[in-house]
């Protein structure tokens, strides 16, 4: 990898503490917010920034190569400005090892363009800021650039796995296919989670609870069932961690007409006022999303709510 030092440090030391922070916030929050991303990181005593907020290709002034590359999911009405803001969770989802990025504008002598034309000759690691939801992104680290077609005005994009953060040279094909599956597991787990957090206006659905940190989307059905676990919104609750776990050691049931079930087991505990808050559950509805497609599918709560009676 090319190293360009100056008195403020060389590409490759920046970069590494960049993608070093990023994974870290990824462990920390899940999915990134604008304003987490925006804060950008220390390098030394210098704020480097992340991205930029108008542009989805973008180099730090202090760096030798791009650092980061991003696609938006745009707010309602918001007009979708490149190609690969409509398809690129279909390529991930569709694709064996790579997907493509659009350049910006018509010009593949652009300054930005010519970014991903550097990034790939120099096959240097990047962080991929990939849009689940209006200014929500999963961060995929690391990303490389391995294409650059000045006619289609397309870049391909792959990805590899975090312990391949310093390796010299980007994966190939096996690493690559194996990489883009761990992409689609976690991609797949992000958009599920932004849609069910939608659907159920940030609020848990047994205890209201409005703190995202501690919201899961918890599937219905697991997603290892193929006819029904699928990850979609009539398969999700928006759960607190508590409630979630409950619900999936089936010690919460929920029937088909949205009532809240209580395991025997718990019913007959005395252990403080955590346990009887779950305890209070018993015999309440399930608060449910505003609109109709979004609420749970009672064929899939029938099947899970089985389990709870069988167990119980």
């Amino acid at each position: 990898m090319l190293k360009h030092r100056d008195h403020f440090g060389s590409d490759t030391e920046i970069r590494m503490t960049a993608l070093e922070h990023v994974q870290k916030l990824m462990k920390i929050h899940g999915q990134l917010t604008y304003r987490q991303i925006n804060k950008g990181f220390m390098f030394g005593r210098r704020r480097i920034p992340l991205f930029n907020r108008q542009r989805g290709i973008f180099k730090p002034r202090q760096m030798q190569f791009l650092i980061s590359i991003k696609t938006v999911v745009p707010r309602q009405g918001r007009e979708v400005w490149y190609s690969d803001q409509e398809n690129v969770h279909q390529q991930i989802y569709k694709g064996m090892d790579s997907i493509d990025y659009a350049f910006m504008g018509s010009d593949p002598e652009k300054a930005e363009n010519r970014w991903l034309l550097n990034a790939h000759q120099h096959q240097v690691p990047l962080i991929y800021f990939l849009g689940v939801a209006p200014a929500i992104y999963h961060a995929i680290v690391p990303t490389y650039v391995c294409g650059w077609d000045p006619v289609a005005l397309k870049a391909r994009i792959t990805f590899g796995t975090p312990e391949q953060v310093e390796d010299k040279t980007y994966p190939e094909n096996p690493e690559r296919r194996f990489a883009l599956r761990i992409v689609k597991q976690r991609l797949h787990q992000s958009s599920f989670r932004e849609l069910v957090i939608s659907a159920y206006g940030g609020s848990c659905a047994l205890s209201g609870l409005r703190e995202r940190r501690l919201l899961d989307a918890a599937h219905i059905v697991a997603d290892k069932e193929e006819e029904l676990g699928q990850p979609v919104v009539p398969n999700g609750l928006l759960l607190s961690k508590l409630h979630h776990a409950a619900f999936d050691a089936n010690f919460i049931g929920i029937d088909p007409d949205f009532s809240v079930h209580v395991s025997r087991r718990l019913l007959g505990q005395r252990d403080g006022p955590m346990l009887d808050a779950l305890k209070r559950l018993e015999g309440r509805k399930l608060k449910l999303p505003r609109k109709v497609a979004n609420r749970p599918d009672r064929n899939r709560l029938a099947a899970r709510f089985e389990q709870f009676q069988a167990t119980n």
